[in-house]
């Protein structure tokens, strides 16, 4: 029996007018700057390949899988990209943490 979810998706469009599925790898909040944060990865990458990770601001009380949800705001500050990279760093740090004690 498979226990792994679902990965949650989203479709972006590129500055092509191209739709590109993505996986969320997840969403959390900063008090810091007052927003909340979305991390995807282009779906069907394979786990054992480096992908590309995206990160979004959403705009406040936005669903990303809502259909009818707003765009996506793109990061501006320096400031938030260092939190956003510090909490990424943070994820990949327990998940390998995780993955030697299996």
């Amino acid at each position: 029996m498979n226990n792994e979810e679902e990965p949650q998706r989203i479709t972006l469009v590129d500055e092509n007018g191209n739709e590109e599925l993505y996986d969320i790898l997840f969403t959390f909040d900063s008090e810091d700057f007052h927003k909340s944060y979305i991390l995807v990865y282009p779906t069907g990458s394979n786990d054992d390949e480096e992908v590309d990770i995206q990160a979004f601001a959403l705009p406040e009380g936005d669903d990303p899988t809502d259909p009818q949800g707003g765009d996506l705001q793109s990061i501006e500050t320096d400031e938030e990209w260092d939190m956003v990279e510090s909490v990424l760093n943070t994820l990949v740090d327990t998940d390998d943490s995780t993955d030697e004690k299996d």
